[in-house]
């Protein structure tokens, strides 16, 4: 009977469909447990459904390329869903007109205060070069975030982690974090999140209204291109 289950799984493993209807079945059902409970940060559905499927494919023994070949049409969905931005970012169109240039400037006081800090930090830290190189682009999307960390003169694997790793503490932390300090605007605490925690900050923000959704994407768009321009120069500032 084991025999016939196992040889079932391999079957199954194989097969691309599998995975796609896996990731897409964790994470709707993350979304529900998070909602039934009330949304709390630490229960974000995206952490949530990562810590399963990483926990799946341990269990399993199945390689992430196995995985991935199932999985990757969802990949291929995050350039559609991040232009479908532009819907909300349309209906957002009077507030945005509204905080357009003090976004402006917040967007590039956080763009080079998040790389100069992400640097000194670290060299305080005694991290290695390489290292701090991969630590320049992390508030931004991984595959930007990679070409800059490659451009630099850093490992582009470790600034994937970085970059993960930052968007999953934005997301569970920064909106509250935000309301602590008397950021309550919809608005700008999207703005915010979207600037420091780039997809999973676009995600949370868009949990709570549109709004903030719409303006948390136009930060991640803008902060990826901002970023692409500032971290080589500010690289050469700071020694690297």
């Amino acid at each position: 009977m084991d025999d016939r289950i196992f040889s079932i799984w391999v079957y199954l493993a194989q097969t691309p469909l599998l995975w796609l209807t896996t990731t897409i079945a964790i994470y709707r059902l993350m979304t529900i447990i998070s909602r039934k409970l009330g949304s709390p940060p630490f229960l974000n559905p995206v952490l949530l459904s990562i810590i399963a499927l990483v926990s799946i494919l341990l269990v399993t023994d199945t390689p992430y390329a196995t995985y991935f070949d199932g999985a990757q049409f969802v990949h291929f969905l995050l350039g559609p869903a991040t232009v479908a931005l532009a819907i909300p970012l349309y209906e957002a169109e009077r507030v945005l007109r509204r905080i357009m240039w003090p976004a402006l400037i917040g967007l590039f006081v956080g763009s080079a205060t998040g790389i100069t800090a992400a640097v000194l930090i670290g060299r305080l830290m005694g991290l290695s070069e390489a290292t701090l190189r991969s630590l320049a682009p992390k508030s931004i999307t991984t595959p930007i975030a990679m070409g800059i960390a490659e451009q630099l003169g850093g490992l582009p694997s470790l600034t994937a982690v970085i970059v993960i790793v930052t968007g999953m503490v934005g997301a569970l932390f920064g909106w509250e974090l935000l309301s602590l300090v008397g950021v309550r605007d919809d608005s700008e605490r999207g703005f915010a999140l979207g600037l420091a925690s780039h997809g999973l900050g676009t995600a949370r923000s868009l949990q709570f209204s549109s709004e903030a959704g719409a303006l948390a994407g136009l930060a991640m768009g803008l902060n990826g291109a901002l970023t692409s321009l500032l971290a080589p120069l500010l690289a050469r500032w700071l020694g690297l």
